[in-house]
């Protein structure tokens, strides 16, 4: 999915749209088992809002960040459970771990499968890397609620 497909699902738009573009691939487990995973991918400019003062002469992507960057590419997931008018809610997030600083002109990719669907709530868990190293590691829940 390019940008323009990705705001059919998410309600993020300017500068908050962290995801360029995603897809859902199927792939096994170790078990043998098939399962959805989201792959994302953000190229960081470095003229972002989120850069301005992280910090001066050393610009860091800021960790909570890195989380929505995870969290909007694991959205692809639940294209299938929304319904017209909805919207998901990011509810929590959980074990958050960051290894690698995500710096100007880092391509980030996030890998995102879902855990547990509870309708209206959903469990995920992802990571997202740069260059093959990972930045951050996460888990993480939404709610799919109603727009008003």
């Amino acid at each position: 999915m390019n940008k323009e497909e990705l705001m059919t699902i998410l309600p993020h738009r300017d500068n908050m749209l962290l995801v360029e573009e995603a897809e859902v691939v199927t792939e096994t487990d170790k078990d043998g088992n098939e399962k959805k995973v989201s792959h994302g991918k953000y190229h960081v400019r470095g003229d972002e809002f989120f850069l301005q003062g992280h910090f001066p002469g050393n610009p860091i992507v800021p960790g909570v960040i890195l989380c929505e960057m995870l969290a909007q590419s694991s959205c692809v997931l639940l294209q299938d459970a929304m319904e017209e008018g909805m919207v998901s809610l990011f509810t929590g997030l959980k074990d958050v771990k960051f290894k690698t600083p995500v710096k100007p002109g880092d391509t980030f990719e996030s890998k995102c499968e879902l855990t547990r669907a509870m309708p209206p709530f959903y469990f995920a868990k992802g990571e997202g890397r740069v260059n093959g190293k990972v930045a951050v590691k996460a888990e993480f829940s939404f709610a799919l609620v109603k727009e008003k």
